[in-house]
């Protein structure tokens, strides 16, 4: 990267560092991608963001499904929309997925969180979700569960883009799945040139789950720290992926504040904002200097370190084992929030069809 002030909306343009729309809606992804946004996103929450902003359309899509579909259930119909959903961004993003040959210009789509008991449900839903357009990347939840599907969707060609996922430990741990996948194919002489894994680090949430374990546990070190743990774990994360010669990149996504984009620029990353935060940053004077390896302040890794038994669960590589990833604080509310809009997808679907 040579110009090192070039602001957000032409950073896919320059350098490894790329720009993601967190966002599968189709107005805001085409205005993303006019900043020059590679590739975009979709989960159950961001599905049914998508799908309230134009009711009318998919209430009218739901109804033909069912008369489609007749023996199918409110979650089998409201999957089908999200589907539908996914697949109509993933056309915005064909010119960038040849452009890139398969490393950007895909959109991602989240395995149904009602399936993260079975790796093998997992990994099938992955491969099935591939299936459906050259150009669609597959979330599946850094569990202990899900990493094993990991490594078998990615053994079966699907490229991943691990979700769910706060800490040093998971980013590794799932990005080392993904790497044994990788190797599988490579031995039998089967293709991965155009498949492009990304490990996601949900910053922001890192930053929340430091933020509730200060307010509970009485804390009174200065706050302001708390705005860098989600930093430090991925910069943190970024190194080790760089010594462990892990081919997948880092993904930031769940913002909070600016630092979830421009302490990342200028490394070989996907940074994935929101659409809000694209256009609060665009409309600033906020330029991207490359700090990807400009390391955080000592004293405040110090500080909540000594501090902090979850920060260092989520900084050390070795802070928790797999059987352990699924406890974590920050898991255990994501989840649960992707299972809770599943049910509110499903009343949408019930609502439609059997008015109150």
């Amino acid at each position: 990267m040579t110009d090192t002030t070039t602001p957000l909306g032409t950073m896919a343009a320059r350098g490894p560092s790329v720009l993601w729309n967190d966002s599968s809606d189709p107005k805001e992804l085409a205005e993303s991608i006019s900043y020059g946004a590679v590739g975009a996103t979709c989960n159950p929450v961001i599905a049914l963001a998508a799908i309230r902003a134009d009711l009318p359309r998919w209430s009218a899509r739901i109804k033909e499904l069912a008369v489609e579909m007749p023996e199918a259930s409110e979650s089998e119909i409201g999957w089908k929309v999200v589907e539908e959903v996914s697949l109509e961004a993933a056309k915005l993003l064909e010119p960038a997925f040849e452009k890139y040959q398969g490393i950007n210009g895909r959109l991602s789509m989240q395995t149904d969180p009602r399936l993260m008991r079975s790796a093998k449900k997992l990994a099938d839903q992955a491969a099935y979700f591939s299936s459906l357009a050259k150009n669609i990347i597959v979330k599946i939840p850094a569990t202990k569960t899900g990493t094993e599907a990991i490594e078998d969707a990615t053994y079966r060609g699907v490229s991943i883009n691990v979700t769910v996922s706060f800490t040093v430990a998971q980013a590794v741990a799932t990005g080392e799945a993904i790497e044994r996948g990788l190797k599988r194919r490579e031995a039998e002489g089967l293709d991965i040139s155009t498949m492009g894994p990304v490990v996601t680090i949900m910053v922001g949430r890192t930053d929340d789950a430091m933020k509730a374990a200060y307010a509970k546990d009485k804390l009174v070190f200065d706050p302001g720290y708390l705005e860098w743990a989600g930093v430090a774990v991925f910069k943190k994360a970024y190194a080790e992926f760089e010594a462990r010669g892990l081919r997948s990149r880092l993904l930031s996504a769940a913002f909070r504040n600016s630092m979830h984009w421009s302490e990342f620029v200028g490394g070989n990353v996907v940074i994935s904002p929101p659409f809000g935060w694209q256009k609060r940053i665009q409309a600033s004077e906020l330029m991207g200097e490359d700090r990807m390896h400009l390391a955080v302040d000592q004293t405040i890794i110090d500080t909540m370190y000594a501090q902090m038994p979850d920060f260092r669960k989520a900084y050390d590589v070795d802070g928790m084992a797999p059987e352990e990833f699924e406890s974590f604080s920050a898991t255990r509310k994501t989840l649960r929030q992707f299972l809770g809009a599943d049910e509110e997808l499903d009343q949408i679907v019930r609502d439609i069809l059997i008015p109150a």
